[in-house]
């Protein structure tokens, strides 16, 4: 005579649980839709961002590695983005798209030791012009002082400033951020607030104290988010001119942040 081992049977689960199980199945595929949607959007702004961070260097850049790693960026973007704490998802994107594309590019060394001792030299020729004279050194005196040619000390600014340009967009915490500034926090606490409005004065006042030229180009690229290219068209210069400017402007603001208490 056979036996039979009878079968397992599991209890039904409660309509509660049910309702909880699809609850959590609908919520899941809702989120999927939506990163799907957020993706999708802002996948334009990766190769514009990337182009614009090509702008910064002289020597050739695979555009399509940078696009690639600012893709991930987008995609992380969304996996971890919480609507009830972060920004906007277009503000959170964008600074995760550029850091993504600043990580690819840190793994190359792009900034030659030799570039080093030139830029303490020309921030030394600096602040002794400043010191002797009392105001800000134009681009040609600033290049005297130095003991080099302008179009050395412009070739020197560029290579310094893509090491300002890691720092200038939030991607260090030594400095001050020019996007980190536009952003806000849904719920900052009154030390953030009165931080950044510290910081936003420290910036405003600098920019004012520059030359007019230098303030418009600012102006045009962190504010309007103009490329040097588009700069070019609006101030009627060469793209390497504006390039040559930009990077005189950045070092400038910086030594007159560095001047502020």
């Amino acid at each position: 005579m056979s036996t039979q081992t009878p079968k397992k049977t599991h209890p039904a689960a409660s309509p509660e649980a049910l309702r909880a199980k699809i609850s959590q199945a609908y919520a899941r595929q809702s989120r999927e839709a939506l990163e799907e949607r957020w993706i999708l959007e802002c996948l334009p702004m990766v190769r514009h961002i990337a182009r614009k961070i090509t702008s910064y260097l002289s020597r050739d850049v695979e555009i399509e590695d940078l696009i690639s790693a600012g893709t991930v960026g987008l995609v992380k973007a969304a996996r971890t983005y919480d609507p009830d704490k972060d920004t906007q998802f277009k503000t959170y994107a964008y600074i995760r798209i550029r850091g993504a594309i600043i990580d690819e590019l840190r793994g190359r060394s792009f900034v030659p030791a030799a570039i080093h001792a030139q830029i303490k030299n020309i921030r030394r020729a600096h602040e002794s012009f400043l010191s002797v004279n009392g105001r800000t050194p134009d681009d040609a005196e600033l290049a005297r002082q130095a003991g080099i040619s302008q179009d050395q000390l412009y070739r020197t600014l560029q290579e310094a400033r893509k090491r300002h340009f890691l720092s200038i967009h939030g991607l260090s915490e030594d400095q001050p951020t020019m996007e980190g500034l536009a952003m806000t926090d849904k719920s900052p606490s009154p030390e953030a607030q009165a931080e950044r409005k510290e910081t936003l004065q420290r910036m405003t006042k600098a920019i004012a104290e520059l030359p007019k030229r230098d303030r418009l180009l600012l102006l045009l690229y962190y504010e309007r988010d103009l490329t040097m290219k588009e700069i070019a068209e609006v101030l009627e210069l060469t793209e390497s001119r504006v390039s040559q400017l930009h990077a005189g402007a950045l070092f400038k603001l910086s030594m007159k942040l560095k001047e502020e208490p």
